[in-house]
Formats: C-alpha cells, structure tokens, sequence
C-alpha cells in the first residue's frame, strides 16, 4: 500500500511540475494578442490567393521566428511553397436527353475546360435521399473519373452549397488530371440519361500558396516526428451580412493556428523533445485541404508518429469547460494516451460526439490518417449548432480566449509522453484507394 500511495504521489507531483510550467509558458495574453491579429479585418478573411493570406502568413512566420524554431531540413525560410493551377469558369452549358438544363439546375467542379458530346466515357450516379452528402461529395470528387450525378430533391440546400462552390471555380496539383475528372451534379428532376452534351469552358492560371512550417530537432529520436498543425485560411470576403462581408474565421481556424504557434513557443522554451517537433500552418483547407497534402506528399508517413491538428477551439465543447473531443478516437489509442497524460487534471477528451458530421475526414489530418498515421484533429466546436460557422459573424469578439488557453495547455500536458518519446499512437489502417 506504501508503495502504491508513493507512486501517486509522484504523479501529482508529476503533473502539478507539468501543470507549472503550462501556466506560466502558455500565457492568455499571447493567445489573445495572436487570434486578435489573425482574425482582424486587415487579414480580408484569409482568403486563398488573396494578399490577407500572404499577411497572415508573414505574421506566422515571425511568431516562429521569435519562437526560436528552425526551418524545416533543406529549407532556407519558414514558407513552404508550392503552386496550384486555379480554374475560373467563363461559360457552362449542360443539354440532358435533347433538353438544355436551366443555370441554376446543375453545378460542374472541373480543373478545365473540357467537352462532352454523348455518354461515352461519363458515368451516370444517383445519390437517393437518406446518404451522407458530404460523404458522397468528397467520393465523387475523388473517384478519378468523368461523372454525372443526379441530385435527390432532398439535397436543395446541399446542392446550392455546391454550386455557389462551383462559381468559385477549381483548384488542382499540376499534373493531377487523373483525380480531378469533371463532376457535373444536376437538381432538375432528371430520372434518367440516354444521352448527353457539356460544354465547359474556363480560364486556368498557375498561382503560389505556401504553408508555414517549423521544426525543433529532436535529441535521441530526430527521425520520428511529431506533427502539431492547423489552417490558417478561411473564406476571406463573402456575401455581404448587416454590413460586413469579411469572413474573419476567427475560430476557423485562427484559434488552431494560434494554439500551433503557442505550442512551438512552449516546446521551444522547454527544449527537452526527444523526437523531431514539426508546426505547421497550412493553407487552402478551406478549398480541398490541399496545403495537408502538399505536406503529406514531401513526409515519409512511416516516420510520422503522431498529429495533433487543432481545429475550432474557440468555445466550450458541449461537454462543458475543460473539454475537448478527438475525431477518429476509435481508429487507436492516441484519445487515451493523451488522457493518461491528463491525470490529476480537470481536462478530459472526449470521442467525436458528431459521427455523422464525417469530421475525421473533413479536416488536414485526414491525408497523414489516411496513410496509417494517428493523425486526429482536436476540437471544441459545436458543429451541429454553431450559427457562426462560415459567417462574418465568426469573429474575435465571439471567442472565449479562457477556453482557447485551456485548451493549448491540455494539449501541451497531453502530448508529453509522445514528445518525449516514451509512447507511440497505433497506427490507423490506411485507407483503401
């Protein structure tokens, strides 16, 4: 018994140590200065392709800097650049069974222009009422091949989503034709096509995006990496609301990039990670998650241990305060690792809650996951309720910053046994092309 009272007495020593040094390292002054500046009307929403998001990504750049991490191996700044071809419509016409279907009744997601004059090559797919949209969507925009799909009338409000997505036009890796075939959805009562003509036509251009990403070296363990990430995109300028048309994403994700940015300062101050730390801001998860697989694709993902990716933590879970939920939390036992870390705290992780949200896969952790990383996000947000989401209305002055320091403090308590080494994540199936 003696033995058993003096083991938990060093793990409360342990903890209130570790609990110390997360108070007096991960201060709510910092966290609220950085969301403040993310999630100002100067940053025009962070659009993709915009100069607020060129903005934002210099003042992450220097927050690394004055945080004293490294640029990653082989490169020379913080910037991890790439350039993605942008595809902006100038004209569609859609004809189904010899009857031209009105604008406003089908939507195209293509990287270019393209023609169709019959079924050939072009698959025809229903989605009947009572699927998983998003689930299908993300599906058919994967699939590799050339596609009709004919919308139940029960996806009205799903559909115009779509179609105000596909005035926006396309975004595509070079070279990436095979998995960006053209995908025409169509909410005009259509039951059946004998036969087909598309005329689409678009103006496509190269343009740069860049992830922001630092690393601090790991002492015993340099070649397996920890990953903390989040997105520092959003919608930038929308339609307008009462006035303000700036979609400011102050917790989508601001308050994932500030809690990045926190934790690379704690780690950096505590300079004690005995694997490889990565932080990263990614860009453009707002139009496809492309700036997570961009990253993905320059990592070996065997030597990936973990990924912490932040998202929407800017108030209380419905599990109330000192909560937070873990997508994925079935798929290994990175949710109970992280809670073991936790003991002796107030703080508890919960599984996701809104299984059919589909938010494992919704967000930058879903590429890394999808190779057999414990790649999980951590959130707050109240997605099935939350009238701010994608709205002007997501600004600073709606954040609870004390949920936000709460939050990147148990993240950083949580997550000291996989920084140090001593635990790894089981890894997740990967998933099947």
């Amino acid at each position: 018994m003696r033995k058993y009272l003096i083991a938990a007495a060093l793990l409360a020593t342990s903890v209130y140590g570790f609990g110390q040094d997360v108070n007096k390292l991960i201060k709510q002054d910092d966290v609220e200065r950085i969301i403040k500046t993310l999630s100002a009307d100067d940053m025009q929403g962070r659009g993709t392709f915009t100069p607020g998001i060129d903005k934002a990504a210099t003042f992450i750049e220097g927050e690394f800097k004055v945080a004293g991490i490294k640029p990653l191996a082989g490169a020379t700044g913080f910037r991890q650049n790439f350039s993605m071809l942008r595809t902006t419509p100038v004209s569609s016409r859609l004809t189904i069974n010899g009857t031209d279907v009105p604008a406003d009744k089908f939507a195209i997601s293509a990287s270019g222009s393209f023609n169709w004059s019959s079924l050939d090559g072009v698959e025809v797919v229903k989605i009947a009422a009572g699927k998983n949209f998003s689930t299908e969507y993300q599906a058919l925009l994967k699939s590799g091949k050339n596609t009709v799909v004919l919308l139940d009338t029960s996806y009205a409000a799903m559909f115009k989503r779509v179609a105000a997505r596909a005035k926006r036009g396309g975004t595509s890796f070079k070279g990436a034709a095979d998995a960006d075939k053209p995908v025409v959805f169509v909410m005009a009562g259509v039951d059946d096509v004998k036969s087909l003509s598309v005329t689409y036509e678009a103006k496509t251009e190269e343009k740069p995006l860049f992830n922001v990403a630092g690393m601090i070296p790991g002492k015993s363990k340099p070649n397996e990496y920890v990953v903390f990430s989040g997105h520092y995109d959003h919608l930038g300028i929308i339609k307008p609301m009462d006035g303000d048309s700036i979609a400011n994403g102050a917790d989508d994700d601001a308050s994932g990039t500030t809690a990045v940015i926190e934790l690379a300062k704690y780690y950096k101050k505590l300079n004690s990670n005995e694997r490889t730390l990565i932080f990263v801001a990614f860009t453009a998860e707002e139009i496809g998650g492309y700036g997570s697989q961009y990253f993905s694709k320059q990592m070996n993902s065997d030597q990936v241990t973990a990924m912490f990716n932040i998202e929407m933590i800017g108030k209380a879970s419905k599990f109330g305060e000192n909560s937070a939920f873990i997508t994925g939390y079935e798929r290994s036992d990175f949710g109970k690792i992280l809670q073991g870390n936790l003991e002796g705290t107030a703080f508890k992780f919960y599984p996701d809650p809104y299984p059919a949200q589909n938010l494992f896969y919704r967000s930058d952790n879903a590429t890394l996951a999808a190779l057999g990383v414990p790649a999980h996000t951590i959130s707050t947000d109240q997605i099935d309720t939350d009238k701010l989401y994608h709205s002007v209305k997501d600004e600073f002055s709606s954040m609870d910053v004390s949920n936000i320091v709460a939050t990147i403090r148990a993240i950083a308590l949580s997550s000291r046994s996989i920084v140090a080494g001593k635990d790894a994540p089981t890894r997740i199936p990967k998933l099947e092309r």
